[in-house]
């Protein structure tokens, strides 16, 4: 058996499918490609819940909207000792003020909550008041207007749309596994979702993609791009946005990400030349890791594209995580249904290899 565990198998899932080999991702018997794109958050969500709750409604949209209205009073308890955490830890804290449940309502709340906590604490942190979500609007375009304090563009609502439909579910990861650890002592969603949340805020799993951006800026233009590259490597850092711990070619969500950021780009959305200069870096990353680590499977993955758009919709990287966690927080609350559905709590073995016990002669 490895240290990471890859070769255990620790739950039947009918959620999602996740083919390192082939580059490939299913959600619900739906291909990503299916998915990014042409189905919006709430879609998604309905998609991940479907059979999971009784009474779930056809449109999920007007549920969600009432539960971001709902919890958005829980921001009035922002003060300065979390305004003066990460982004991550605020939302958390908020999260944690939530009456816990394993009910469709408790649900609802608990997907509302990480997008009205994430633009109510960036915009606390500017110095800017809250505001107040709008029920009627779409879930990804109210998260930008609280964010921005105006109404987002449709091609930015839909590329937001576009990213939380692709982080929304992926296999068996860190964060989900907590997730499901945690709902099969039957503690509640609420506790699933903080322990999803307090595993995705590590730099190896969803804490990554803001040094990407750290590392764009760094670089400045094509042409610096492989002397940086080259000076990281050698200093031994790790090179964020490239290599996946189960994919072996590149990660699909990847390509998902760059089409949503190239539409926006078409509708002035994004800095201009950003692209292209982001697109430069990749080759030239790819092409030095071919060339210094021949032998591993080092292709970009989902965070290189992930800032990149979410660099371009107004968020600050120190945020990044937290919309992350907007979008993951329907997977979590899905397998957390799903693991209670098999009412088996996770207790597995360890294996002993510390000093024996001395016995007695």
């Amino acid at each position: 058996m490895s240290d990471g565990l890859e070769d255990v198998v620790a739950a039947d899932t009918v959620l999602s499918d996740v083919d390192g080999k082939a580059g490939r991702l299913i959600i619900r018997g739906y291909s990503l490609d299916e998915l990014a794109g042409r189905a919006s958050f709430e879609e998604a969500t309905r998609l991940l819940w479907d059979g999971f709750f009784d009474s779930l409604p056809a449109d999920l949209a007007p549920a969600l909207g009432a539960a971001r209205a709902e919890v958005f009073a829980e921001v009035a308890a922002l003060d300065t000792g979390l305004l003066d955490r990460t982004p991550i830890e605020a939302v958390r804290a908020l999260l944690a003020r939530l009456a816990d449940g394993d009910d469709l309502a408790t649900a609802l709340r608990l997907a509302a909550a990480p997008a009205v906590f994430t633009a109510a604490v960036v915009r606390a942190q500017a110095g800017e008041a809250p505001v107040a979500p709008d029920p009627s609007l779409a879930h990804a375009a109210d998260l930008l207007r609280m964010l921005r304090g105006r109404l987002a563009t449709p091609a930015e609502a839909a590329a937001l749309d576009t990213y939380l439909v692709t982080v929304s579910d992926h296999g068996l990861n860190a964060s989900t596994f907590a997730a499901r650890v945690v709902a099969s002592t039957r503690a509640g969603l609420g506790s699933a979702v903080l322990a999803g949340i307090s595993a995705l805020k590590g730099p190896l799993h969803g804490g990554a993609p803001g040094p990407i951006i750290e590392m764009l800026d760094g670089i400045g233009k094509p042409s610096n791009a492989r002397a940086w590259i080259e000076a990281a490597l050698a200093r031994g850092d790790r090179l964020m946005g490239f290599g996946h711990r189960v994919y072996r070619v590149r990660d699909p969500r990847a390509d998902a990400l760059k089409g949503a950021v190239r539409r926006m780009s078409e509708g002035s959305n994004i800095r201009p030349g950003r692209l292209a200069f982001a697109e430069a870096v990749e080759q030239a990353a790819l092409a030095i890791l071919r060339e210094r680590k021949p032998d591993r499977a080092l292709d970009t993955n989902v965070e290189f594209y992930t800032a990149l758009l979410l660099e371009a919709l107004d968020f600050p990287p120190s945020a990044f995580t937290c919309v992350f966690a907007a979008g993951r927080v329907s997977g979590w609350i899905a397998h957390a249904r799903e693991q209670l559905a098999g009412g088996r709590l996770i207790r597995p073995q360890s294996r002993y290899v510390g000093p024996v016990a001395k016995v007695a002669a």
